[in-house]
């Protein structure tokens, strides 16, 4: 009787759920502001989304938080000695969430189906580099380059080169399967997405933590009050004028770091004016990149020119950041034939707060130059489906990327896949900077070409490009070893909940 008094105790109590498997589930919750537009890693472009990308998924490299490449499911690789052939040996017997076992082959497939035009992915202009690939076994893939490229191994760093199952690609826009250290569970659009430890990861012990819920909370007060109640233990990408209300809250802490994550009023050169270059130079100068950052980002960032940042080793310190120059700006106008201005909405994405104040301080300098800017807010949603690349004047930004190429190729190079997506700029002389630029093994030689870039950017101005952003997380103290990585990216495999 009494064994069978203990049984139905303990029966009893694990059906309140306090059992000491329950009781020491390690859960994480993160607030983060919108809802994801795609599940699919090679088609996402959103921060939210590549948030998933790097939970759920892993890639054939990735970057330590010095710039450095280090293995991922890769676990090594090497060059031939003009640069144009790669061969990369892939980890052995690492299983996809859905249990099958990842080969050469799914490497073949995500390449292939990243470099298919009508995915659509981002990622796409960088990795046409390849020019063919060949599976030499199930473990190695070698890839043969169009031309030399002494940084090949770092483009699989970047969010959308996951690797994803061949078997299971027409499903992953419902379901996605990686093979990275959290597996999905469901998500909630306006409400929530789960994930949960993947217990076959391949990096042994790891990740410390079992459930992670994101929760979408579009307003940053609601966040940060729940972050202070303890509804929640972390808010990801923390609004910049919310920083120092959150550091002084008892018992949360927040981590900063500088990124090279930058915004932009841009100048859609497929639509007039601003197909004429005197209409963009006379607005690029206009604009006091120095007196942005106080306004738009109270002090969190560095002005700049281009996606390079001013503490990148290739900044071109040359070029200055001049006073806005009024009037000489008219006098371009005048040239372009716009003596008086013109009318024009300028597009602003909600959500998305420093953006928001980036356009209302450049509505009163456009204002100086007789361009009168209307203010539209669009949600963030219908931003990307319907706004971004389409219209003519709007204000968008972009994360950090790993490398240098990757954070100008894409937009600058006629084929890059921004590019079309955002301003449309051509230029054969930008086209063959960047092509010497992957060319070059001579860091010397890199930075000149670098500079030259920079330089011919900001006269093309195909967009202001007033600053680089920090990035920061808050969060509470029961959430240990955690710090804010500079590609927005959350890295938690060694962070734990109390």
């Amino acid at each position: 009787m009494k064994r069978l008094l203990i049984a139905m105790l303990f029966t009893a109590i694990a059906g309140m759920g306090w059992t000491q498997t329950a009781s020491a589930e390690k859960v994480l919750r993160v607030a983060v502001p919108s809802s994801l537009n795609t599940l699919d890693p090679h088609k996402t472009k959103a921060g939210e989304e590549y948030l998933v990308n790097w939970m759920v998924y892993s890639s054939l490299v990735s970057l330590d938080r010095n710039m450095t490449a280090e293995p991922d499911l890769a676990e090594s690789w090497e060059s031939s000695s003009d640069l144009k052939t790669w061969t990369f040996h892939l980890r052995k017997g690492v299983k996809f969430h859905h249990g099958r076992v990842f080969d050469a082959e799914d490497v073949v497939f995500s390449i292939n189906r990243i470099l298919d035009k009508k995915t659509g992915s981002k990622s796409r202009s960088n990795l046409q580099i390849i020019d063919k690939m060949e599976i030499l076994d199930k473990n190695t893939v070698r890839f043969h380059l169009k031309q030399a490229y002494g940084g090949f191994q770092d483009l699989f760093a970047s969010r959308q080169a996951r690797m994803i199952p061949r078997d299971r690609v027409d499903s992953l826009s419902k379901e996605p399967i990686g093979t990275g250290p959290f597996k999905f569970v469901s998500y909630t659009p306006g409400d929530k997405f789960v994930l949960v430890k993947n217990p076959d990861y391949f990096k042994q012990g790891l990740p410390k933590i079992d459930r992670l819920i994101f929760r979408i909370i579009p307003e940053t007060s609601t966040a940060v009050a729940a972050l202070e109640t303890g509804e929640i233990d972390m808010v990801w990408n923390l609004s910049l004028e919310s920083i120092k209300q959150v550091e002084g809250i008892s018992g949360i802490k927040v981590s900063r770091v500088a990124t090279s994550s930058w915004d932009a009023m841009v100048m859609n050169i497929a639509h007039k004016p601003f197909d004429d270059i005197r209409v963009r130079q006379a607005i690029n100068m206009i604009i006091d990149k120095k007196q942005m950052v106080d306004l738009a980002l109270f002090g969190y960032g560095s002005p700049t020119h281009t996606p390079i940042p001013p503490n990148h080793p290739y900044f071109n310190k040359s070029i200055g950041f001049n006073p806005p120059n009024i009037a000489a700006a008219k006098k371009l106008m005048t040239e372009a034939g716009y003596a008086d201005g013109f009318e024009t909405n300028l597009y602003i994405p909600a959500g998305r707060p420093t953006r928001a104040r980036l356009g209302v301080v450049a509505r009163s300098a456009l204002q100086q130059i007789g361009i009168k800017a209307k203010l539209q807010t669009v949600p963030w949603d219908k931003f990307l489906a319907d706004i971004e690349g389409k219209t003519a004047f709007y204000v968008t930004g972009f994360f950090s990327r790993p490398t240098i190429d990757t954070s100008t190729w894409s937009w600058y190079h006629s084929s890059g896949s921004w590019n079309a997506g955002i301003w449309n700029y051509k230029s054969s002389k930008m086209d063959k900077i960047l092509e010497d630029g992957r060319r070059s093994d001579s860091e010397s030689d890199r930075k000149k070409i670098y500079a030259d870039f920079q330089a011919l950017a900001n006269n093309d101005a195909p967009a202001v490009i007033p600053y680089v952003l920090n990035h920061a997380v808050g969060y509470r103290a029961n959430v240990k070893n955690f710090s804010a990585h500079w590609m927005l990216i959350l890295d938690l495999e060694n962070v734990t909940v109390d």
